[in-house]
């Protein structure tokens, strides 16, 4: 009788004590499915890159708002002006320190974009400046000019992709990336994992992850039963084959576009019959539903349908293997040597079952006369064939890739795509340099209309590329975690966004 109320007493004081112990627990732990090639901040445009980089370790001047509808955000800018003839002066954050404990001001941001810019480096995120040349001047000590040339309506949009370094960076990659960010990297073992844990001087609101570990595993059912496990607590992209509990699993559009990036100075698809026969060989309805997830929408841009411009009189090129056979006949007719090799450059882990896209892929080009293979490479060989200089090869490469643009505008993506000095366009037309500079530098209705002719030229006129689908994504959430997956989760992933049940 004595001992029995010490036992009920010792069992409630253990269920009270239980979950505040659990909520102490804010450490977290991330699968993703490659590893991080590159940590430095000036390339975390790049998907991979971005998911730990981008705004934990390293901020921008501004940020775009995808859960909500604040539209552009200050980050460590707190305002912006436009002053004319192409110049925004931006005021910046005052009392902001970075993770080696160094004060962030104006010649910080002055040097970033210097670094950006430099040709000693090759940046990710330059490419989304297209042909605009910034001059930055340091006002004082918390205030900033930029001028570019020619003027860029959408400057302030276009500031949320440069991430903020000290003013003491090399002009060369760096392992130890240094960022006014809420979290610093503490540990980053090639191949196995990185860690970034919270910063108890972070201007800004702490948020609730205390430490995250970032894991490397290529199976997405590996991934997919970590966080079932417990071993895990996200896990970003996952396929529809493991996506089995509503409880923990999310589908998303991800703004990611996948295609077939072809090389129009190349032979044989300097031969517009030859990109047109590229385009009739694909089945694009046969994937959705099989190896890629119900929802996923098939693509006439590079661009999602959000953006501004959206043409949608566009239609997907039709599967026709006949008429692709009889296009190669055609060229073959008139000297074209459609007999040289085409050999495709996929990335390993870019989405989930790439491998079985490129494969089917492969294999439609094949069943129609192309001389056509495939090489699946790492993300860091990738990039060589991804940007240029392209290597020169017998034949030609098609590139499959995918590409984001979650910010709204085709700003982000026309010119580096398809103009002629763009570093991953396979394009050299003059109307496509001409429309894209003019749809740049216009606002309001003719901004619109004038992307919208971009896209509707590069599509039906040109062919430029074999445009293929815009993307669903999937990803597993623990239940213990308060987060939900959004348009740009496959680009970015804030830890500050995370909290616990």
């Amino acid at each position: 009788m004595i001992l029995k109320p010490i036992l009920v007493g010792a069992l409630l004081a253990s269920t009270t004590i239980a979950p505040a112990l659990a909520q102490e627990n804010t450490d977290i732990t991330v699968v993703l499915s490659e590893e991080l090639d590159l940590v430095d901040p000036c390339m975390a445009t790049r998907s991979n890159i971005g998911r730990v980089v981008l705004q934990n370790i390293s901020e921008t001047l501004t940020e775009l708002d995808v859960r909500g509808d604040e539209g552009l955000k200050p980050r460590l800018a707190t305002s912006w002006e436009d002053k004319g003839d192409g110049t925004w002066q931006f005021k910046l954050r005052e009392g902001v320190k970075f993770s080696d404990g160094s004060d962030f001001d104006a010649n910080d941001v002055k040097h970033s974009f210097d670094r950006v810019f430099s040709d000693q480096i090759t940046c990710e995120s330059k490419r989304y400046f297209a042909d605009t040349a910034l001059t930055i001047n340091v006002v004082d000590g918390f205030t900033i000019d930029v001028k570019a040339e020619p003027a860029q309506p959408i400057l302030p949009l276009l500031m949320s992709l440069v991430t903020i370094v000290p003013s003491e960076t090399p002009m060369e990659f760096v392992r130890d990336p240094i960022g006014t960010g809420p979290y610093s990297m503490t540990e980053w073992t090639a191949g196995q994992q990185i860690v970034l844990t919270r910063r108890d001087d972070y201007w800004g609101e702490q948020p609730e992850v205390s430490k995250a570990t970032y894991l490397f595993r290529s199976e997405p059912a590996v991934r997919a039963g970590m966080v079932a496990a417990g071993e895990a607590d996200i896990a970003p992209q996952i396929t529809q084959e493991v996506a089995d509990n509503k409880a923990t699993d999310f589908s998303y559009l991800n703004s990611e576009t996948v295609y077939l990036r072809i090389d129009s100075q190349d032979a044989p698809t300097d031969d517009i019959r030859v990109r047109q026969a590229l385009n009739a060989a694909i089945e694009r309805e046969a994937f959705i539903g099989t190896v890629l997830p119900e929802g996923t929408e098939l693509a006439v841009a590079m661009v999602p349908p959000t953006t501004l411009g959206w043409n949608a009189d566009l239609t997907p090129h039709a599967y026709d293997p006949d008429r692709a056979r009889e296009l190669l006949a055609e060229a073959q007719a008139d000297g074209v040597d459609t007999s040289l090799p085409i050999e495709i450059i996929a990335r390993t882990e870019n989405f989930p079952n790439v491998t079985e896209v490129a494969e089917a892929i492969t294999q439609m080009l094949t069943d129609v006369g192309f001389n056509a293979t495939l090489r699946m490479v790492e993300v860091a060989e990738h990039e060589q064939y991804y940007s240029k200089p392209y290597p020169e090869s017998e034949g030609t490469r098609l590139v499959l890739a995918q590409h984001d643009n979650s910010r709204g505008d085709p700003a982000f993506s026309m010119f580096f795509k398809y103009a002629s000095e763009g570093t991953q366009s396979g394009v050299n037309d003059p109307k496509v340099d001409d429309l894209i500079a003019r749809a740049s530098a216009a606002t309001g209705d003719e901004r619109a209309a004038l992307w919208s002719e971009v896209f509707a030229y590069v599509h039906d006129e040109i062919v430029a590329d074999v445009l293929l689908f815009h993307m669903v994504g999937l990803s597993r959430v623990s239940e213990r975690l308060d987060f939900t997956p959004t348009i740009a989760t496959n680009q970015q992933l804030q830890l500050s966004e995370i909290s616990f049940k």
